[in-house]
């Protein structure tokens, strides 16, 4: 079975189950992507490593993971989501130490928490994609795409509704010390928010 590249498309709340997040990918080449429902804890950790403003003053797990590897020279070559069972996606990690690969099997969420932090490309097997990928046309792309904007990085847990209706009323100068302070108190949901409205005036 040949092995087909996927790539990040975006984090978006998902619509079926409460308190649970839509991780889309999509193949590099071709028209198909794969939904797949992670945690609020693993969706907030892929959102925080694709970002570039946010940096947690702790690490989280996953970060803690890639420095023990880095301290230990283990690379991880490649993310392998490899089966999928009763709507369960199974995964794979190739971490090569030394010139000896090893592979381990892993939740797909931490899989690609890691991919992202390891820079590995992540994969899966056609038949997997025939069979739980979405087709999508040119339109329907387009409109997903808009959707996943405005929600790929809301890792939303829960949300203070004064700091959120505030926003707009703030000057760039304070929007900047606010989400200073939320990373230093490590609430990356409100980060996300006032890192939005950042983006939103720049």
């Amino acid at each position: 079975m040949s092995l087909i590249q996927l790539t990040i498309k975006g984090i978006s709340y998902s619509q079926t189950q409460s308190g649970a997040y839509a991780l889309v990918l999509s193949e590099m080449e071709g028209t198909k992507t794969l939904p797949i429902i992670i945690g609020a804890f693993e969706a907030q950790s892929i959102a925080i490593a694709l970002e570039k403003e946010i940096r947690p003053p702790r690490p989280l797990t996953h970060d803690l993971f890639k420095t023990f590897s880095d301290r230990f020279s283990i690379t991880i070559k490649q993310v392998i989501i490899h089966k999928l069972v009763d709507g369960v996606f199974f995964s794979s990690l190739t971490c090569e130490r030394e010139g000896v690969e090893e592979i381990i099997d892993t939740r797909t969420s931490d899989a690609i928490a890691l991919a992202v932090r390891f820079k590995a490309p992540i994969y899966t097997y056609e038949n997997i994609l025939d069979k739980a990928g979405i087709y999508l046309k040119a339109d329907e792309e387009l409109t997903i795409e808009e959707d996943l904007e405005s929600d790929e990085i809301h890792v939303q847990l829960e949300e203070e509704p004064s700091r959120k209706s505030d926003l707009s009323h703030l000057s760039l100068k304070d929007l900047h010390t606010q989400l200073n302070d939320a990373v230093a108190n490590e609430n990356y949901e409100i980060a996300a928010k006032i890192r939005d409205e950042i983006s939103k005036r720049s």
